[in-house]
């Protein structure tokens, strides 16, 4: 009988944001924008770190893999957005959703474990300055990255298989504007209570953790930035982490507004909003704060288009 009922689901409809037809024109052209800014802005972001050479560090090098991770994440639901406002043609298939939920959630454990690995590298960096060379080598640097890709695959692959076990019957309408893996547990006719027991815990390991670690890392940051007695060391401090702690800010506060608010608040508009935040606005900011908070970045960016003002005269 499951099977049955599952055979029966073989596309979703994504309801996507809730505007008045004469809006969509409008909206349209607003997240166009915005996607073109984040896609354009990342690109950017890693062709400096790849042409200038002072920026070949550890920081950066968490950077460029966190630019092409927003790139990523951003893709995976805004073209279908985009195409739904165009065209108001609101289906996607059973396999479609099921991809588009493992590739979601991919890029964003993703996104939080190189967040945290760019707060160790500045714990590092700040506490251990003597040692930042050492302790953060290449090798290093490069199995944080490997490590994170491997957990983040393996922790969507166990959502995806756990989700595509499930039976959908007659709803197959989804109150989002992408396969948002609790809007699809919602519709299932199946037992889904081991699947919420494993986004439970695997919540816990892929973004609980990896937050509690920032926030010791950054509470020893702060204990050592203000054990230096001048105001000089102090700024210094605090300018190589103001961008990523702008960040931090951005992602996690998304994330609580969008999973751990209290359910009386969290409506379909607000989960909506906060997911609009999540997957859209974010990952636009990252290029700007990355580039108008850093001097290193400013000084590559003006580096090149030196270059190319020098060449074209």
């Amino acid at each position: 009988m499951r099977s049955e009922n599952k055979s029966i689901v073989s596309e979703f409809l994504l309801l996507g944001l809730h505007i008045w037809p004469e809006q969509w024109s409008i909206f349209f052209t607003l997240f166009l924008g915005m996607y073109l800014t984040t896609v354009l802005g990342n690109l950017l972001i890693i062709l400096l770190i790849r042409l200038d050479s002072r920026l070949h560090t550890p920081m950066y090098f968490f950077l460029s893999h966190l630019a092409l991770t927003d790139i990523s994440f951003s893709s995976v639901t805004v073209p279908k957005m985009l195409l739904s406002l165009q065209t108001q043609h609101l289906s996607i298939t059973y396999e479609g959703c099921i991809s588009q939920t493992y590739f979601f959630i991919f890029f964003a454990d993703l996104d939080s474990f190189l967040i945290t690995s760019m707060a160790y590298d500045r714990y590092v960096a700040i506490c251990h300055p003597l040692h930042y060379t050492s302790v953060m080598s290449q090798s290093l640097c490069g199995m944080l990255v490997a490590v994170s890709w491997v957990i983040a695959g393996a922790c969507a692959l166990l959502h995806t298989l756990l989700l595509a076990r499930l039976s959908f019957c007659a709803d197959h309408i989804v109150p989002h504007f992408f396969c948002d893996l609790g809007a699809l547990l919602k519709l299932s006719c199946s037992d889904t209570s081991l699947n919420q027991v494993v986004i439970f815990t695997a919540g816990l390991a892929a973004i609980m953790l990896p937050f509690l670690c920032i926030l010791v890392s950054y509470g020893r940051i702060g204990f050592t930035i203000f054990q230096v007695p001048s105001s000089k060391g102090i700024y210094k401090a605090l300018s190589t982490c103001g961008s990523h702690l702008s960040v931090v800010i951005l992602y996690y506060g998304a994330i609580v507004g969008l999973y751990f608010l209290p359910s009386s608040s969290n409506t379909g508009d607000n989960n909506i909003i906060a997911s609009v935040m999540y997957t859209v606005v974010t990952p636009m900011l990252n290029p700007f704060i990355y580039s108008l908070r850093n001097k290193d970045m400013k000084g590559a960016l003006f580096k090149l288009l030196s270059k190319k003002t020098y060449f074209s005269n």
